[in-house]
């Protein structure tokens, strides 16, 4: 991920540096298991974790000649540790070491996520309670439908993202599998005692069934996961777009101070950060992608998934990392207009209210079609006026007023009978 978009816990995660780390840390604990069962000297594995170490130019310099990255990380580690290096890979193959590893790093990540998107909830919950009773018009195709609550718009978003945390300590669980069983993960010269110390000592699980490589699907739901929570945010990030439109403007991105929103045109406050925000998730969703045709390999292994994982996993977890930190800084510090909303519910003489209007006649006895096409003509009479009126022609319709009396009419225009029931949401996400 470019450096723009890379915050420094999680890209620290994704370095060079931190990738051989978690290497010979699968390294230590084989040797560490192999001597546990007695089969390598405990002396030969308490030189080793002394001396390890490498050096990452050097890794590269190998490869150089090499040309493959295993080798020449452990001819790199055994400049170091000397003679005792024999012990070091015994009966392993490339990917026990290299899925096992992969596997930390996903944990690793997945914690930051977690923590990030946990900020998130506080801070959607925290708007949440504060805009419980803002009314606003909800919409639907776009078009003003019914009264809603700002408040209850985002229970919708709290509610998806704490499905997101969910997801995410799933699969959590499911990326933290280690496999130390060698070449096409028969066992053939490690037994599999080797592989569940090894794995308890570094805080995973001994994959089911691998083969010399941990199957694909288990790193696809990864990143699939990732490009769901990316999804929801383009969801929150598209909906700030749509409300903060000139014609609209009920919520606005936080503007700074010396912020300057065009080159051109110095009136400009435009919504970047949802914009940003929604070109991301495309992104993680074409990473998703990838990750699915990463599943099918040839046989037991080949190396077609690893170019791949190399741009994929880093720049997922960055770049959802980068997303859930913006999204959570918009959210905090989102510009909320009560007065605009209460404005634009009740453009047109608060045509909005047609439903109650025509359930109230069908309930003084006129039939549902009757009522219908009375409450409809009014409505559309009034719909894209200046002057249009729905509540003055259903207050001056002979057919409405000898059924409904005037209070009975002020009674269908009032909003908060849209929103009575919504303290019973709010409840079930402690808002």
């Amino acid at each position: 991920m470019i450096e723009r978009y890379t915050l420094p816990e999680m890209g620290n995660l994704w370095t060079e540096n931190y990738k051989l780390k978690t290497w010979l840390q699968v390294e230590i604990a084989v040797c560490e298991a192999q001597a546990e069962l007695g089969y390598i000297p405990t002396e030969a594995v308490e030189e080793i974790k002394a001396k390890a170490n490498f050096d990452p130019k050097r890794v590269l310099e190998i490869e150089a000649e090499v040309r493959h990255d295993m080798i020449a990380f452990l001819t790199n580690v055994n400049e170091y540790v000397g003679d005792a290096g024999r012990y070091i890979h015994l009966g392993l193959t490339s990917s026990d070491v290299l899925d096992t590893a992969l596997a930390l790093q996903l944990v690793a990540s997945t914690n930051v996520l977690l923590e990030r998107l946990e900020d998130l909830i506080q801070a959607i919950r925290y708007q949440a309670q504060q805009h419980r009773n803002t009314v606003m018009i909800g919409r639907s195709h776009g078009i003003h439908a019914e009264p809603i609550t700002f408040g209850f718009k985002l229970a919708g978003w709290l509610a998806e993202v704490l499905r997101h945390r969910d997801r995410l300590v799933n699969v959590r669980q499911r990326v933290a599998v280690g496999k130390i069983s060698g070449a096409v993960g028969t066992y053939a010269n490690i037994e599999p005692r080797v592989e569940a110390i090894a794995c308890q000592k570094l805080g995973l699980e001994p994959d089911t069934a691998s083969t010399q490589v941990i199957s694909r699907d288990i790193h696809a739901e990864f990143v699939q996961a990732l490009a769901l929570l990316g999804a929801s945010i383009e969801r929150f990030a598209v909906e700030i777009r749509n409300l903060q439109k000139t014609d609209v403007l009920e919520v606005e991105e936080y503007f700074a101070k010396g912020q300057k929103g065009s080159s051109a045109m110095p009136h400009k406050r435009n919504p970047i950060r949802s914009e940003r925000l929604t070109g991301m998730a495309r992104i993680l969703r074409g990473n998703a992608v990838a990750a699915l045709e990463n599943v099918a390999l040839w046989h037991e292994r080949d190396i077609s998934h690893s170019s791949v994982e190399r741009m994929i996993l880093p720049d997922s977890c960055t770049l959802t990392d980068f997303m859930l930190v913006e999204t959570t800084d918009l959210v905090k510090h989102l510009l909320v207009y009560p007065e605009n909303m209460a404005r634009n519910m009740n453009v047109y003489g608060g045509v909005v209210f047609s439903q109650r209007v025509m359930l109230t006649l069908v309930e003084k006895g006129m039939s549902r079609e009757e009522a219908y096409a009375i409450v409809q003509s009014c409505a559309h009479q009034a719909w894209n006026k200046p002057e249009g009126n729905f509540r003055e022609l259903i207050s001056s319709d002979p057919r409405v007023t000898e059924r409904l009396s005037k209070e009975q009419i002020e009674e269908c225009f009032d909003p908060q009978r849209h929103l009575k029931h919504l303290d019973q949401i709010y409840q079930r996400l402690s808002i």
